[in-house]
């Protein structure tokens, strides 16, 4: 039975028709603040939680419910008889309802401006800690923290008996509740002293994430899943066609980053978050035109990145081809208009911040780790004879940035600004220099090659100069590195070590 409740709510979506239902059944409500107010001018009878318990408000009301007669009223186990002896001796009637939910402290600091005496002002205290206690002992109090909840509860209360299921599925609501309230107060504090999305020195990570949607399923059909983000993030929007899968959102995420790693119009086609065609031009409608030359079979049912608004000659470009989606940071009316005639493609618009912390589970734990950024030329070293000319440099630069964003072991070969063949996700490197030649489409005489990490040997660096490769960018740091590059000066070739390697896994 339920003859006892409190209702102190921030959010009084529907309290007023749980008030109402609680009072059809005679059961006292005891209220504070706001809450007892709003109950009021709805000519609900509350009992304000001050004179029920003989202890008044205090500090402008930060003290409100925070003493023994309310929290020996929601704690005392009515199986326990000491607990009884006490609750009788002191003279404290059971409370068997809890209504709370919590000061606005994500509102508040999403409000951006915030100062942060404000933000603490919304840190609630009591609201969580009644909350904990109910869900405690949520066998015999039943503790409500979500306005979506009432309806449910309100058919169990009318059809007079509370279920054990109902009542543990209320304690977990809680417990998830200010578990991620006490995270956005933790991440909020950390980014005040800019350590926020950092693993901490104490050894712990706070991670406070919400659903932002349901998947069909994750890397295959058996898997169930759902797409998580920050609370309050929207990370992209769809526009049209079919839903996302876990593996589009792999290679979107994988076209959008690539093409933004480049200042000029860029465009990333990916296929199994791997690159099989990268161009940068002035206008990125040419860019788009040579990415796709550059492997057009690998293309066909790919994922298209840009990092400048898609257009109608854009759209016009891709014509009837097959796609998975297409992302970028916006589309003009035209292309949406000529390519919302594709039912299933996918449109997706993007900012593409890199985050400032990667997760990703392996060996039934997570590794958080910075993204991986690729550096400028202020650290590269040429070590041969032949030093490569400016146009080169820009060649190298672009085959460097490529091979970056490719799954390892990894061999990259380019022109000064458009894929030539691509060397992906192979167990040798002698394997991923094979690979990109044979991929090449366009020859790869005069071509620029990139290693995502050194060349063991200098078997990897012939096959790219048999190939006509003219120009070499790796990570250097091999004990054979002398044999390397003296099979580069043999060959004529310019090689550049960055000094810095770029593994995917």
């Amino acid at each position: 039975m339920i003859e006892r409740a409190i209702l102190s709510v921030s959010d009084k979506t529907g309290i007023v028709e749980l008030a109402r239902a609680l009072r059809a059944k005679n059961v006292e409500i005891l209220s504070t603040g706001g809450t007892a107010k709003h109950l009021a001018d709805n000519g609900i009878d509350v009992t304000p939680i001050s004179q029920w318990s003989g202890a008044p408000e205090i500090l402008g009301g930060r003290v409100k419910t925070l003493t023994p007669k309310v929290f020996g009223a929601i704690l005392h186990d009515r199986d326990n008889s000491s607990h009884i002896d006490d609750v009788t001796r002191l003279g404290i009637p059971a409370i068997d309802l809890v209504v709370v939910n919590l000061y606005p402290f994500e509102q508040t600091i999403a409000k951006g401006g915030v100062e942060l005496s404000e933000a603490i002002e919304q840190i609630d205290v009591g609201g969580p800690s009644m909350l904990r206690a109910a869900a405690k002992n949520h066998r015999h109090v039943l503790p409500l923290c979500r306005p979506e909840m009432y309806e449910d509860f309100l058919a169990e209360f009318e059809s007079g008996t509370i279920s054990d299921d109902f009542r543990l599925q209320a304690a977990v609501a809680v417990f998830a509740t200010t578990a991620q309230y006490d995270a956005a107060i933790a991440h909020y504090l950390m980014d005040q002293i800019g350590a926020d999305e950092e693993p901490h020195d104490d050894g712990s990570l706070i991670l406070e994430l919400e659903k932002f949607q349901d998947l069909r399923y994750g890397e295959n059909p058996a898997q169930s899943a759902a797409f998580y983000v920050a609370p309050g993030e929207r990370p992209f929007e769809q526009l049209h066609g079919k839903e996302l899968s876990y593996n589009n959102l792999l290679d979107l995420d994988a076209a959008i980053k690539l093409a933004n790693a480049f200042e000029q119009p860029a465009i990333a086609i990916i296929k199994h978050t791997n690159p099989c065609g990268v161009a940068r031009r002035e206008q990125l409608v040419d860019a788009l035109r040579a990415a796709i030359e550059a492997d057009p079979v690998s293309a066909f049912g790919g994922i298209i990145g840009a990092n400048r608004e898609f257009d109608g000659d854009c759209a016009r470009a891709v014509g009837e081809m097959f796609l998975e989606v297409i992302v970028a940071p916006s589309f003009s009316e035209e292309a949406r208009e000529l390519l919302g005639r594709k039912k299933n493609l996918r449109l997706v618009t993007t900012i593409a911040e890199l985050p400032r912390l990667e997760i990703r589970s392996a060996a039934g734990g997570y590794l958080a780790q910075a993204p991986d950024r690729v550096s400028g030329r202020d650290g590269w070293k040429v070590v041969t004879e032949r030093q490569p000319t400016a146009e080169e440099l820009d060649g190298l630069e672009f085959a460097w940035i490529v091979c970056a964003n490719v799954k390892s072991n990894a061999i990259v070969l380019t022109g000064e600004s458009q894929s030539i063949g691509i060397g992906a996700g192979q167990m040798s490197r002698i394997d991923a220099a094979k690979v990109a030649i044979m991929k090449a489409i366009l020859p790869p005489a005069g071509s620029f090659a990139a290693s995502d990490a050194f060349f063991p040997f200098r078997d990897g660096l012939d096959i790219l100069a048999d190939a006509g490769v003219r120009a070499v960018i790796q990570p250097g740091g091999s004990v054979r590195d002398p044999e390397v590059i003296a099979a580069a000066n043999e060959r004529g070739m310019a090689m550049v070590f960055t000094g810095e390697r770029h593994f995917r896994h």
